[in-house]
């Protein structure tokens, strides 16, 4: 039988690798809803998950809670792996390019725009659920 160039979407490797993007897919949603957890137990206020903007897509979106009367925007990524530092490897220069300019959208939804006090932070999250948020890290 003449080969055609395609994968073999039968293949045990194919199946597993299925298999594995999978699991990726529900850690990873599992982790922010982790974060998100944890971030409204702090009095944070859930404004958007999975936001998709121009850059690509922003896990969390979050209300600060009230400091001295200032509305402050908080947008997480969320970054799951078996240890925090390899969590934070996968944390790209290109994709936080990305992060910034769909930030920048969302907060051109907002009545201050741009003007719009804000932050990134990152949550990295272990293998055993354990997380590590790294606030305001374009500071």
């Amino acid at each position: 039988m003449a080969q055609t160039g395609k994968a073999d979407h039968d293949s045990p490797a194919h199946a597993a690798r299925q298999r594995r993007g999978a699991q990726a897919y529900h850690a990873g949603l599992s982790a922010e809803e982790a974060v998100l957890r944890r971030y409204l137990a702090a009095g944070y206020v859930d404004l958007e998950q999975r936001w998709r903007g121009p850059g690509g897509e922003i896990d969390l979106i979050f209300l600060a809670p009230e400091n001295a009367g200032a509305e402050e925007i908080v947008f997480v990524e969320v970054k799951a792996s078996k240890t925090h530092g390899r969590a934070a490897d996968h944390l790209k220069p290109a994709q936080l390019t990305r992060l910034c300019a769909s930030a920048e959208a969302y907060l051109g939804t907002r009545e201050a725009g741009l003007l719009t006090p804000m932050r990134l932070d990152v949550a990295l999250v272990d293998g055993t659920g354990v997380i590590e948020v790294l606030e305001n890290i374009l500071m």
